[in-house]
């Protein structure tokens, strides 16, 4: 940094005191508009979003889709659409397990702090032969950790393929059922119901649903979360 030196010059006793009072008025002006302006001022910031986060695998994450065209997105716009004032984050990721959601939710409560939080877990789980009682202690944790963070839950069911057994299809299943029970939130009963039995809604793995299944799968989602929704912004 460079150093000025400062030229000390000779003042006059009326300059002192024309400078003095000239002083005076300045800081007068200068604490005038220091002053807090009301709450009520235009340009007060206005509250942040209520964030709904959806932690899913890849039915939620738009897999094999155009962008912005899964069931997430359409939910994101219904609630523009009925002036809901909500955000809606998708944390979904292909692939993903409960074990996948249980470690990576922590960090998003963190940064985000949702108000509620979609939970559509498990599936992949039984693909890889995740034993259940670990698939559910995982949703559990998940839940539990989720409200513990003050945000509301909507647990997600799933079925899977009849070829695994009758049995482990339907304890599967159930599993859904026992943590809402438990856990008392409210539960999705099955993503894809209206579409299971409908081959020409799912893409070429048979997986997958289509674009065209997309508002089935909202339809299927909206009415265990409209419930938690505010008419107007939370905090």
């Amino acid at each position: 940094m460079v150093k000025r030196r400062l030229k000390v010059l000779a003042i006059a006793p009326r300059a002192t005191a024309r400078m003095t009072t000239a002083l005076g008025s300045a800081v007068a002006t200068a604490a005038l508009f220091s002053m807090p302006l009301p709450v009520h001022a235009a340009n007060a910031p206005e509250p942040a979003k209520p964030v709904i986060v959806v932690l899913g695998d890849s039915i939620s994450a738009e897999y094999g889709l155009p962008r912005d065209t899964g069931w997430v997105a359409l939910l994101r716009q219904r609630l523009a659409d009925q002036r809901l004032d909500y955000s809606v984050a998708n944390a979904s990721i292909s692939g993903d397990t409960t074990s996948g959601g249980r470690a990576r939710l922590p960090a998003l409560m963190q940064r985000l702090k949702p108000s509620i939080v979609i939970v559509e877990l498990g599936a992949n789980d039984a693909l890889r032969g995740v034993p259940l009682p670990t698939t559910e202690d995982n949703l559990r944790t998940i839940i539990e950790q989720a409200q513990q963070g003050h945000a509301k839950v909507v647990l997600v069911g799933m079925y899977v393929p009849p070829n695994y057994g009758p049995d482990y299809t339907q304890k599967f299943h159930g599993m859904y059922g026992e943590l809402s029970k438990q856990l008392k939130v409210p539960l999705v009963p099955f993503l894809l119901a209206g579409i299971a039995d409908k081959p020409e809604m799912f893409q070429a793995d048979q997986f997958h649903p289509t674009q065209q299944a997309q508002p089935v799968l909202l339809e299927n989602v909206w009415p265990a979360v409209r419930p938690l929704l505010r008419t107007s912004s939370p905090h």
